[in-house]
């Protein structure tokens, strides 16, 4: 952990840390928490011991990453986004679900997740997919899919490089796709 910066008012309990990666003030990483190479944890965000962050995730303010929650590389975090990890959450001991009752969620390479969204647990963001500021996230998303709205649902197609794809599927930055049997691919 040598290689990691951590402000003097964040807190990093975990030894799995990547090179590179900085934990901001008021922020929390938890032991057990896994966080790749090159991430950047900011002010107020907390990570729980059994999530796991890959290379190059940009976590912005105020974001909780929860247990079960596995964000793979290249991902954005805006801020004030959430994840849960329990469909049925309940105090009382009588009616709490234990780790054993929670959801696994994935979010693949590329992902962006706007602020404020909500991520219910149990689902899939597809590679390169865009998630619209305020959405709730009840079902998977597909790869490269642009959604919005509660319930979140597809307004478009998302290139790389973040822009909304026009209709011609040829992006401004060069980039092209193709759509196939309902699924956007890189051309």
């Amino acid at each position: 952990m040598s290689d990691i910066f951590v402000h003097p008012s964040g807190i990093c309990e975990s030894d799995d840390v990547g090179a590179g990666s900085r934990v901001w003030a008021f922020a929390h990483v938890m032991k057990g928490a896994h966080i790749g190479e090159n991430c950047n944890i900011g002010e107020g965000a907390f990570i729980e011991g059994g999530a796991k962050l890959g290379n190059r995730v940009t976590v912005k303010n105020g974001v909780a990453v929860w247990d079960l929650v596995t964000v793979e590389d290249h991902v954005f975090l805006g801020p004030y986004c959430v994840f849960t990890n329990d469909r049925i959450p309940r105090s009382h001991p009588d009616y709490r679900t234990g780790p054993d009752g929670w959801d696994p969620t994935l979010v693949k390479e590329g992902t962006t997740i706007g602020a404020n969204a909500t991520i219910v647990c149990g689902v899939t963001l597809g590679e390169w997919s865009f998630i619209a500021a305020g959405s709730v996230v009840t079902r998977d998303v597909a790869p490269y899919s642009m959604v919005a709205g509660n319930p979140a649902r597809r307004i478009g197609w998302a290139c790389r490089c973040g822009r909304r794809l026009p209709e011609s599927s040829t992006c401004s930055c060069g980039l092209g796709y193709r759509l196939e049997d309902g699924q956007l691919r890189p051309a």
